[in-house]
């Protein structure tokens, strides 16, 4: 069990000096940590199973995690913390502090005093991430600022990301593609290696995932790419309810040569190249605690999460029961020219 202290109604100060006491008496070591992960939630979010995420990230990267929870802005000044260390928390020294009325507007003031000194700042917005994440008190001390378009409210979330972006930001939608992409440029490496002439890719509507595949298709491939919008709920589940990765199927037609993907099951994809026989490879859905913990694998800007963002606006979108009779949109002179 997880040693959990209760600090109401307090200050940083108290935090800090807190930590300090269990370093020194409890055997609590702060030496290992090699990040501070900043969790910035919001008090209906599921607080818990954030918590519960970032425990299980901390075993593959150890840090001291600061959840700031905000509450209602027009309350009385309150910070309320709970600090969790050991057991549950994995190898995470995770504080917990819900914010109420004014210390809410300045979330920077409550991190910097906790911050480990001489390691990485990492943000992930679980939810309502601002649209400019780099623009925020908290963004601007962040090497990485991780959001999930996925979970945002506004359906055009993965579009303000793009006019938003800046080097450092990521975005979890684009970290379940990575199984996928893997999988799909083993099928391009088959022959005949000819030049790809055109690609549809579909998937749910409200997936931004989807939209960030066909971008990156669109920005990688410079060639015409649609976007096809199924009926599918927002994550496709399988004949057993179980959760599909997020592209659902993709066609890539080359110079004398189709290829297909096209994900079967929860776990399974199926290979089609013409002329050859078709052959099913392992694919799921990735995890939130899959995509978290790689993103944090890597404090660099992320070149390929800002070219498929570039991309986006060089796809087609269009309906399922139009995808065999619209042309993908055109290609502009430049593919390498930035949308951003």
């Amino acid at each position: 069990m997880p040693m959990i202290i209760d600090l109401p109604d307090t200050d940083t100060r108290d935090i800090a000096r807190k930590l300090v006491t269990l370093r020194e008496t409890g055997g609590i070591v702060t030496t290992g940590r090699v990040l501070t992960l900043i969790v910035l939630a919001h008090r209906d979010d599921d607080i818990e199973n954030i918590v519960a995420t970032v425990n299980a990230v901390s075993r593959e990267h150890p840090a001291r995690v600061l959840v700031l929870v905000s509450g209602e802005p027009r309350g009385e000044n309150r910070l309320d913390a709970e600090l969790r260390l050991g057991g549950e928390a994995g190898a995470a020294e995770v504080v917990v502090m819900h914010m109420e009325g004014e210390v809410g507007a300045h979330p920077e003031a409550i991190v910097t005093p906790l911050l480990l000194p001489d390691t990485p700042v990492v943000a992930w917005w679980p939810s309502r991430p601002p649209q400019v994440p780099a623009a925020t008190p908290i963004g601007q001390i962040a090497q990485r600022r991780i959001t999930d378009s996925l979970a945002d409210p506004d359906a055009e979330a993965v579009f303000m990301r793009r006019t938003g972006y800046t080097p450092g930001d990521s975005d979890l939608s684009w970290s379940r593609l990575t199984s996928w992409r893997g999988v799909l440029a083993s099928a391009l490496d088959l022959p005949p290696h000819t030049e790809v002439t055109g690609a549809r890719i579909w998937g749910p509507g409200e997936d931004p995932s989807v939209d960030l595949a066909a971008g990156w298709l669109a920005d990688r491939l410079a060639a015409p790419v649609a976007r096809v919008v199924t009926d599918e709920p927002e994550v496709p589940l399988d004949a057993d309810g179980d959760a599909k990765p997020p592209v659902t199927r993709v066609v890539l037609e080359r110079e004398g040569a189709t290829v297909s993907l096209a994900v079967e099951n929860a776990s399974t994809a199926c290979v089609t190249v013409n002329g050859r026989r078709p052959f099913k490879v392992a694919l799921s859905r990735r995890t939130t605690v899959d995509c978290l913990a790689e993103e944090l694998r890597h404090l660099d800007p992320d070149t390929a999460y800002a070219r498929a963002l570039r991309g986006l606006s060089r796809v087609r979108r269009v309906t399922d029961s139009l995808s065999d009779a619209v042309e993908p949109a055109p290609v502009p002179n430049d593919p390498e020219e930035s949308t951003r």
